[in-house]
């Protein structure tokens, strides 16, 4: 599971293609909790616990690299990407 992004403790991961399921999403993870963020809104799937202004965080990244996100899940080439400031 490559890492795409690390900020204020929050850890962005995309499991390896093939490995995944649609809809297209990246993991986010952070101390106890780790939920899956769609890429096309940043919003949390299947209303997994993740806490809330660390959750904005993760949708702030998702919408900023939306367009990076997609060709990653879509090509299976992941690279790093900037973290939030």
């Amino acid at each position: 599971m490559p890492t795409i992004s690390r900020f204020h403790g929050i850890i962005i991961v995309m499991f390896l293609r093939g490995k995944e399921h649609e809809p297209p999403h990246v993991h986010a993870v952070m101390q106890d909790f780790s939920a899956p963020f769609l890429i096309s809104d940043g919003s949390v799937m299947d209303n997994a616990a993740f806490p809330p202004a660390s959750a904005a965080m993760v949708r702030r990244f998702v919408q900023r690299y939306r367009e990076e996100l997609e060709e990653m899940w879509e090509t299976g080439v992941y690279r790093k990407l900037p973290p939030l400031e």
